[in-house]
């Protein structure tokens, strides 16, 4: 008998070079109708280029699902861990991971 409200698990296989991860504190966000592409990249103050070290594209529907995991993510840390506070942050000044303000237009 299947239980709809059971969850699926799911065996992910991680390998040796993947599990060391990548390092990223900036990231260049586009998209078109159909897909999102984020640019995972690295920036460090004085130097004006930076490489991609990942390129993640995703459907509409799957990039929302992944701001609302992260969302939800994000709120448990924060009940464990105490509040996330971004620190040094310029507002004339535009590095690394920089949201979206409401009611403003997308850059990208």
């Amino acid at each position: 008998m299947n239980q709809p409200n059971k969850p699926q698990s799911i065996n992910l296989e991680l390998g040796e070079k993947e599990a060391e991860g990548i390092y990223s504190n900036f990231v260049v966000i586009s998209h078109s109708p159909a897909e999102f592409i984020l640019d995972f990249t690295r920036m460090l103050p004085g130097v004006p280029k930076a490489k991609v070290f990942a390129r993640i594209i995703m459907t509409p529907q799957h990039a929302k699902s992944l701001a609302k995991a992260l969302n939800e993510n994000v709120e448990k840390f924060e009940k464990q861990h105490g509040e996330i506070k971004i620190m040094g942050v310029d507002p004339g000044k535009s590095f690394g991971f920089q949201p979206v303000e409401p009611g403003k237009p997308d850059s990208n």
